[in-house]
């Protein structure tokens, strides 16, 4: 499968600001690794930053740079899920990438914001 096709049971190809909540995210091997939770972006500059996916083993974050697809019914991932790291308040030292520690933790301020 390359990056820009997508089994056919995952439909047509989306736009992030269309993707819904609980829509199903697969690894690059094609493995279920959980669902959308919610969409991280910055809708003021148009900004998608990637995706808080709700796995068995908790919150991982799926920075836009490792999705590969965004399907109807369907994420599809270039790495395996495993790799995905956790939203954090205080993300590690040991993420490098500075902007990934403030995605991850815009994630967690998500994850922990009140809902109405």
């Amino acid at each position: 499968m390359t990056q820009n096709e997508a089994p056919e049971d995952l439909g047509a190809p989306v736009a992030y600001l269309v993707l819904k909540d609980g829509t199903p995210v697969y690894d690059q091997s094609g493995a279920r690794v959980g669902e959308v939770e919610h969409v991280l972006d910055d809708e003021q500059q148009d900004v998608f930053h990637g995706l808080i996916v709700k796995t068995p083993h908790g919150h991982r974050f799926a920075p836009a740079a490792k999705v590969s697809g965004l399907f109807e019914h369907g994420v599809i991932l270039s790495v395996p899920g495993a790799e995905l790291p956790e939203p954090s308040e205080d993300p590690s030292a040991r993420v490098a990438d500075e902007g990934l520690q403030d995605t991850l933790k815009r994630a967690w301020n998500w994850l922990v914001q009140p809902r109405p």
